[in-house]
């Protein structure tokens, strides 16, 4: 059996592939890691040819908890996870983002004495109507190390009373993602567009919050505003399964200069992405990828966690209604753009998360071998 600490590491949701494994290739090599998969999002095309294409790890197990209500979800990880944890004991827990697995997995873990390192810590939109905003405050109350991408959720944690020797300013492991792979993506980019028929100029498209794809109201702007863009330049709409669904059941048809396409690997994406005149979406982290890439983006929300791409990046938060995010769409494609230069997203953010959580375990778990050879624990 390894002397070495052990470290349960949870992906849940299509963003998640990409935080984690940068984190556990930079711990691989002095930590056991034990990867568990919700199974949060369980279509192939949002999971796991994610793993394959970022070389992750295959997940030790896949806890298949599937859909269904916030409540149902999140009490369907814990119960999975409990009963995980307590075969497989771990000396501590990764979480990252701010899915409903995210808060399962924290919540689990503290009820079961074990700390938690939250990457992805401190962000705050101070809207309440966001399930992901009640997931982040949560989760970072319940975290021993809290690994924040930028000095505004520092902030953030600090005026909630979080100590500062649980904050630590890491960077965006995202970001070490996208820089490592866009290489391979810039190689892709010509041919892909060739294949999808696109000109040099396009924009592309991400929509899947329940919030503006449950509603018809709401879906029916988005789509007039998708309409009255795409006279300017065609659009790209690689379709979420949860949108797709929700267009059907709703009788919402796409605009005529979109092009409607199924849900892209990752360097496919990104290839799309940074390539594009335009970036339209309601993804928090591609506000963060297309302001490291140049790239304007229009924030289909009415708030974004992520304020610093907005103050340091490509990105204009113009709402839900389809005057405002044409205006903005407008803005964003006559306006000269420049990549955004953030403190630390350099491609370096998880091995600052790695020397924190070596140094951590490593530390008491030398201690807790002192102590059993010395009698004063069994």
């Amino acid at each position: 059996m390894s002397s070495r600490p052990r470290l349960a590491v949870v992906a849940a949701a299509r963003p998640n592939f990409m935080k984690v494994a940068p984190v556990m290739q930079a711990l691989k090599a002095w930590i056991d890691l034990d990867l568990i998969h919700t199974g949060q999002h369980y279509d192939r095309a949002m999971s796991s040819a994610f793993f394959e294409e970022l070389d992750l790890f295959e997940p030790d197990v896949n806890l298949g908890v599937g859909s269904g209500s916030h409540a149902v979800q999140t009490a369907g990880v814990m119960v999975a996870l409990e009963k995980r944890l307590t075969e497989v004991p771990v000396d501590a827990l990764l979480v990252v983002g701010d899915v409903n697995s995210t808060l399962a997995s924290a919540l689990t873990a503290a009820k079961m004495g074990i700390p938690v390192a939250h990457v992805e810590a401190g962000l705050r939109s101070r809207d309440w109507s966001m399930p992901e905003e009640i997931n982040r405050v949560l989760t970072d109350r319940l975290s021993t190390w809290l690994f924040t991408p930028s000095s505004d959720a520092d902030a953030n944690l600090v005026a909630e009373g979080i100590p500062l020797g649980q904050i630590h300013l890491v960077g965006n492991v995202m970001i070490d993602t996208l820089l490592a792979h866009l290489p391979r993506a810039r190689r892709r980019a010509e041919a892909l567009q060739a294949s999808l028929g696109l000109e040099a100029d396009y924009a592309l498209l991400t929509l899947h919050r329940p919030s503006n794809v449950d509603d018809r109201s709401t879906l029916s702007e988005m789509m007039e505003a998708i309409s009255q863009v795409s006279k300017r330049l065609p659009v790209v709409f690689p379709m979420h399964p949860r949108t797709e669904t929700r267009m059907r059941e709703l009788d919402i048809r796409l605009p005529d200069r979109v092009l409607r396409a199924e849900p892209f690997g990752y360097t496919d994406f990104l290839a799309l992405m940074q390539q594009a005149r335009l970036v339209l979406t309601d993804s928090g982290g591609i506000q963060e990828e297309t302001s490291v890439l140049g790239v304007p983006c229009v924030t289909l929300r009415d708030s974004t966690e992520r304020p610093i791409t907005c103050t340091l990046g490509t990105n204009i938060v113009a709402g839900t209604r389809a005057e405002d995010i044409v205006a903005a769409s407008l803005v964003a494609i006559d306006k000269s753009w420049e990549p955004a230069d953030i403190p630390l997203w350099d491609g370096r953010a998880s091995e600052r998360v790695a020397a924190v959580l070596v140094d951590s375990l490593l530390g008491a778990n030398q201690q807790l071998k002192e102590m059993k050879m010395a009698g004063e624990v069994v």
